[in-house]
């Protein structure tokens, strides 16, 4: 496997030649002193420097060592807590945590770029400080004063992580159906008893604390969703003054043995009467807890982009070197026995679609990350409210289609390397293998297809979705016919689509299970779409241009004509409808 190299470059042109996003925080009070260019720049560039230099080396050691359980302890692999500490000395755990409890207040923007940072260089280790920030989102937004000053430092700190405690062995998606009990006591406390699983970093070597944050039903609580709580359980109880006592009554039985992300420990965990503190009001547990989960949604998204990266810079790598063949116009490399697969034109499909995917995939999530920060940070009311609905609207699709396009992409690195992409020593399999739990955790990507039809479009009629279409039209207008025109086209298609699946969706339930992944696939392959034509301007309009944006604007033609395309066979599917997955009965399937 190649050396990992964080793509700063495509990160610096995206923050200040695309979006011009330093001219913002100029212009905003909460941002102006807190971050400009200069400082997002060195912010990333050190971040990336560790990164590359201290966790990527840990990947491949970390996939065959895997974490061990011993007797409720669990053992993480070789170098992770010395890489750990390295990590959150630097105060990375806390890049875009809140100033007033330690954070180091960077916008959302920057933290998504250093999440992906991490996760390429190693998605296992990165899924510690991942949970650890959601957990820190949700007590930021939901907690009393007291519980915030007193577990918000050492989290941001990275001395402790958190984890999201939602999965019961029989209760996944559905989670009115969890069985875990709060129990009030005399001192105002919780006595918190049940069994989670598949819980991130439940239990793990690298701290000297987990915070949990748990959900639970108390004694009186109504039936269903609307009757679950969120609590805040440590597995070492905290004094007033915030120093360590004794264990609460928490422990790990097991972890789970998994197809990838081996060293992320998965844990089985079992309260039993554990003191927990209530989050938020009773039985409004699962807003609190949405609060993590849709972050950890987009941090998933992100994931996706980040193996797919890793992949393509190994694929190029190897490409460039491994001879075999001849081009078919003829030798490239005459003084040698072959020339270098990269001539070959399904190998350059593969790596040219690999990349595509990933520089779309990467403005996208700084596009959503940006619309974060506008709902946080903007003085503008208005701007708020539309930033947020913009952000419900496509958390789904970042979640779902970056995953389901790092999948894609994490293949076609393995292809491009034959029979060698199926050998453990290249590390090509282990990102097809860390990459599939994406699509699968944070609400399956069926799911989140169906929360953006059955709850996004058709909870407001299609009105946010008809607010970003206006957008996109009007930032066309100003580009080149080259570009304007397919997207266009692209969002027309898309807004005839998003009418049709409105009308069929309000008669027919069935129709909108049956459109939603396909829908979802052609709203990622637009924003793809509007997103690359955006770059292609900006490459158009250098009045200096490097090599960078001559590669910039081949890659967007690239992507408009062989993937855009892939919109049109979506938009069949769709319209096909429901009728032909119920044509035949259930028992002959």
């Amino acid at each position: 496997m190649s050396d990992y190299l964080p793509p700063l470059r495509d990160m610096d042109f995206l923050l200040n030649e695309v979006f011009d996003i330093p001219a913002w925080w100029a212009q905003t009070p909460a941002l102006a002193e807190q971050v400009d260019a200069d400082t997002a720049r060195a912010v990333l560039e050190q971040a990336g420097r560790l990164i590359a230099d201290v966790v990527a080396p840990l990947n491949r050691t970390g996939d065959e060592q895997g974490c061990r359980w011993e007797n409720g302890r669990v053992i993480t692999p070789d170098g992770f807590a010395d890489a750990y500490r390295a990590f959150a000395e630097d105060g990375w755990v806390g890049v875009a945590g809140a100033p007033e409890y330690g954070g180091m207040g960077m916008p959302k923007v920057i933290g998504a770029q250093l999440e992906e940072m991490l996760n390429a260089a190693n998605l296992s280790f990165g899924l510690y400080p991942m949970l650890t920030a959601g957990a820190c989102l949700s007590l930021l937004n939901h907690a009393s004063e007291p519980l915030k000053a007193r577990y918000l430092p050492p989290m941001y700190e990275g001395r402790w992580t958190g984890t999201m405690c939602l999965t019961e062995p029989h209760c996944g998606t559905d989670l009115g159906l969890l069985r875990t009990r709060a129990e009030p006591s005399a001192d105002g406390c919780y006595r918190i008893s049940g069994s989670k699983i598949f819980i991130t970093g439940g239990e793990q070597d690298l701290t000297e604390n987990i915070i949990h944050l748990v959900l639970a039903r108390l004694p009186d609580a109504p039936a269903g969703a609307k009757g679950i709580s969120l609590f805040l359980v440590p597995k070492v109880r905290v004094g007033d003054d915030g120093t360590l006592g004794e264990a609460n009554a928490v422990s790990c039985a097991s972890i789970e043995h998994k197809m990838g992300i081996k060293a992320s420990a998965t844990c089985v965990m079992n309260f039993d009467g554990a003191i927990g503190y209530l989050v938020g009001e009773p039985n409004k547990g699962l807003n609190a807890m949405f609060t993590m989960m849709n972050y950890e949604r987009l941090g998933v998204g992100i994931q996706g982009l980040a193996l797919g990266e890793r992949s393509y810079q190994n694929a190029i790598a190897y490409a460039r070197d491994r001879q075999q063949g001849r081009a078919p116009t003829g030798a490239e490399a005459p003084g040698q026995a072959a020339d270098p697969i990269v001539v070959h034109p399904d190998v350059r499909r593969m790596l040219l679609t690999m990349k595509a995917l990933n520089e779309g995939g990467r403005a996208f999530s700084t596009y959503v990350a940006l619309q974060l920060d506008l709902a946080k940070y903007s003085e503008d009311a208005g701007a708020r409210r539309l930033a947020e609905a913009r952000v419900a609207l496509m958390t789904p699709v970042a979640k779902a289609f970056l995953t389901d396009m790092g999948l894609e992409t994490t293949v076609h690195g393995q292809q491009v390397f034959g029979g060698h992409g199926y050998i453990r020593e290249w590390g090509q399999e282990q990102l097809i293998r860390d990459c599939r739990i994406n699509q699968i955790y944070e609400g399956a990507n069926g799911i989140q297809a169906l929360d953006l039809v059955g709850r996004k479009l058709l909870g407001d009629g299609g009105q946010t979705y008809r607010l970003l279409s206006a957008e996109i039209r009007t930032c066309a207008e100003a580009f080149s016919a080259e570009f304007a025109t397919p997207l266009l086209a692209a969002l027309d298609e898309l807004d005839e689509l998003t009418d049709w699946v409105l009308d069929r969706g309000q008669g027919n339930p069935q129709e909108i299970g049956a459109a939603s992944v396909e829908y979802l696939h052609a709203f990622g392959y637009t924003l793809y779409a509007y997103l690359w034509a955006r770059m292609a301007e900006v490459a158009l309009n250098t009045l200096q241009p490097e090599p960078f944006h001559q590669s910039k604007l081949a890659t967007a033609r690239f992507f408009f004509a062989r993937l855009l395309p892939r919109t049109h066979s979506l938009s069949a599917s769709v319209r096909a409808g429901s009728h032909s997955l119920y044509l035949l009965d259930a028992d002959l399937l």
